[in-house]
């Protein structure tokens, strides 16, 4: 096999697994558990092996490096530097470790997937499949199935289609919505073909329907209206533009008047959130005001990569008493994680990617020009579905997490990558020629970021294994504290298999056996592990004194029940067992 030979084998096999990556993360319910996150987490090691190899068999190496590469960089390291200071290790750990993921794909996509046959692939593959998730979304709606796969959601009433949330399934739809609707619209390509993707965009919008998201509905609206109010401007396409906002409003307003407000969850979930004319956000103004109050507390490098769940307790208003995991909102997230450092990081990409936009929208134009007739342009097509679709996901933003559900993280970096590359179109001053000395420092850096992610992928595959294992019913307390021991082994840093020893070893000595002062001793010395891990968690503390208070050392325990409170004010759960503290006494 000659060099080119190897270079379009290279190329191809990229291609192959970002497709992979892309259709496997939203049918694995947003990759967002372990298994599956370590599926996508192989796949990225194999796209940096392959590059890896290219960037050495390729006739003429060259690295496209746009101005927003510069920020991409900037991110990644900062995001190391933060992790290397963080309170939690293990939750910061595998918050960078995504960072790195995307990073490397973003960099992959950009420098090996810029051709317009890739882009045209990944688009088609993609909306195909969102038409197929969409349709079983329906499914779920209309048999009243709230099942995905071999999970039960709790949203009852709501399609979710492969995801958990209707929320992120709507993230995932408004993306590429708009992608379709504007290769239908501008898009050249034989009839059979516009019709088939006019469909997709139909079941589409029957999908996102379904999930009942209202930030989901507002969010794609506005990326297709975007998207049609450039496209009345052209002369060429002004006509269907038009045609397609009158049948958009029309049908819209038709289907919910007769059909969609007459379900109850849409009753529910949109009349009934309407109060004396005042929306109700559900919890989501404590959840945000809460974020504001942590990144002004820590301005600059705020508390930590995905510490905002970790350090909710201590910020906690009386009417949240759940954890919220999520700000529900991922500006305030960055800003809260992140502090203004990453947020003015974040910035400058945003601003970085929309002069890229502005640049690259004058070649993209021309070349629609060019064309004649309808001036129909697969790459103009792409080029504004894209951009509306990133849109719609920046809006949806404002009141939800899509951004740190996997799946849909990958999505929005690709459709930037991708469009990132078209700037190749516009100038050639962004193209590096790969020397010596670039090709040894781009095949270290992927090198270290194999061995990296190959590491930390089989530590937390043998972490996950045991884990599961400790979780069968039908194990007694001591023997599912030895496996969770074994877990620990596996990953030292896990402050939660730490303290649910301890609750086993707790639970042990409260059945009040001839060992019962003996296995508190040790419930407590795991609880004091799981302290160090995480010290922001009052719960290590509260079941402390409750083994102290079991042993009858009430004046010990006091000190333990008052930490407790200080890092949980608001508890319900807190505040119950300091009042249990007080009837032991």
């Amino acid at each position: 096999m000659n060099r080119e030979a190897l270079d379009q084998f290279c190329e191809r096999g990229i291609l192959t697994l970002v497709l992979a990556i892309l259709v496997f993360g939203p049918l694995a319910m947003g990759a967002v558990d372990a298994p599956e996150f370590l599926v996508v987490q192989g796949l990225t090691i194999g796209v940096m092996l392959l590059w890896a190899l290219r960037i050495w068999v390729s006739p003429k190496p060259q690295l496209l490096w746009p101005p927003i590469c510069w920020v991409v960089l900037g991110f990644t390291i900062f995001a190391i530097t933060r992790y290397l200071t963080a309170d939690i290790e293990y939750v910061a750990r595998h918050e960078m470790i995504q960072v790195l993921m995307y990073a490397f794909l973003f960099f992959a996509i950009v420098n090996n997937l810029y051709r317009q046959e890739a882009a045209q692939i990944i688009g088609f593959t993609l909306i195909f499949l969102a038409m197929a998730i969409s349709a079983f979304a329906v499914y779920q709606f209309f048999k009243h199935s709230n099942r995905v796969w071999n999970f039960a959601t709790p949203y009852v009433g709501r399609a979710s289609g492969t995801y958990i949330s209707p929320n992120n399934l709507a993230g995932f739809l408004e993306m590429l919505f708009p992608l379709a609707t504007a290769y239908v619209l501008v898009g050249r390509m034989k009839a059979v073909t516009r019709v088939l993707l006019g469909y997709a965009a139909l079941v589409m919008v029957a999908g996102l329907a379904v999930t009942f998201s209202r930030g989901g509905w507002a969010a794609a609206a506005i990326g297709l209206l975007v998207l049609l109010g450039i496209l009345i401007g052209h002369r060429n396409h002004r006509i269907p533009a038009l045609l397609l906002v009158v049948v958009c409003i029309g049908g819209g307003a038709f289907f919910t008047k007769i059909y969609l407000a007459k379900t109850l969850t849409y009753i529910m979930r949109v009349q009934g959130t309407v109060n004396n004319g005042q929306v109700e956000l559900d919890f989501r103004r404590e959840m945000w005001t809460t974020a504001e109050r942590m990144w002004l507390d820590h301005f600059w490098w705020g508390v930590g990569p995905a510490h905002y769940d970790y350090r909710f307790r201590e910020y906690r208003p009386e009417g949240v008493q759940r954890q919220p995991d999520r700000v529900h909102n991922d500006y305030l997230n960055l800003l809260a994680d992140w502090g203004a450092i990453g947020g003015i990081i974040v910035l400058a990409g945003m601003a970085a990617f929309a002069a890229g936009l502005w640049e690259t929208r004058k070649r993209v134009q021309r070349a629609e020009k060019d064309l004649g007739g309808r001036g129909m342009s697969n790459r103009f097509a792409f080029f504004l579905g894209a951009s509306a679709g990133l849109l719609a996901l920046a809006v949806h933003s404002v009141v939800d997490f899509n951004l740190h559900i996997p799946a849909n993280a990958i999505l929005g970096v690709t459709l930037l990558a991708l469009l990132t590359s078209n700037l190749r179109f516009a100038t050639e001053r962004y193209w590096l020629n790969a020397r010596l000395h670039f090709k040894m420092l781009v095949t270290v850096a992927l090198a270290v970021g194999v061995a990296y992610l190959g590491w930390q992928g089989w530590r937390r595959g043998n972490e996950f294994v045991l884990l599961r294992r400790a979780q069968s019913p039908s194990l007694l307390v001591l023997e599912r504290a030895a496996l969770l021991e074994k877990a620990f082994a596996a990953e030292p840093n896990n402050f939660v298999t730490a303290y649910n020893i301890g609750e086993a070893y707790r639970i042990q000595s409260f059945e009040g056996g001839p060992d019962y002062a003996a296995q508190a001793e040790m419930a407590m010395r795991w609880y004091a592990r799981a302290r160090q891990l995480d010290p922001h968690d009052g719960y290590n503390d509260l079941r402390t004194g409750m083994c102290l208070d079991w042993l009858d050392r009430h004046a010990e325990a006091g000190a333990f029940y008052r930490t407790a409170e200080s890092l949980d004010p608001n508890g319900y759960f807190t505040v119950a067992n300091i009042g249990w503290h007080y009837i032991q006494v």
